[in-house]
């Protein structure tokens, strides 16, 4: 039986590419396009890899929040709802656990190496993509 690489297999590929053998020979917009292109599927490698879980995490505390349970979806659009009409305040026990906790997942995501993103990391001991 022949094995298919695997997504994340063949984006790794694809960003080393880019990284180690393609950029060194661009050079203008043609490079910088390049660089982007290579984030962009690093950004998609990361959210495919961390997305299932963070979002799980997200709904659970979502779900406390709002004494509910629903799509992810739902329950973001119920939390701005509460928070325009001043039913959730930052005060209300949760939420800025809540909101910091969403940021530091689509922060992994989408830019791991962000100085202060790292440095909150360090800051609570947590292990990088958290």
């Amino acid at each position: 039986m022949r094995e298919h690489p695997s997504q994340t297999e063949l984006l790794q590929a694809v960003i080393d590419f880019l990284q180690s053998e393609a950029l060194p020979q661009l050079a203008g917009q043609t490079a910088f396009h390049a660089r982007v292109a290579a984030n962009v599927l690093g950004i998609v490698l990361r959210e495919q890899q961390g997305s299932p879980p963070a979002d799980a995490d997200e709904s659970g505390r979502l779900a406390v929040l709002l004494g509910r349970n629903g799509k992810l979806e739902e329950l973001n659009a119920e939390l701005c709802r509460r928070i325009a009409t001043d039913a959730i305040r930052l005060e209300t026990p949760g939420l800025a656990e809540h909101l910091w906790a969403s940021t530091l997942a689509k922060l992994a995501v989408d830019q791991p190496g962000y100085a202060s993103y790292r440095q909150v990391l360090a800051m609570l001991a947590l292990p990088e993509g958290s």
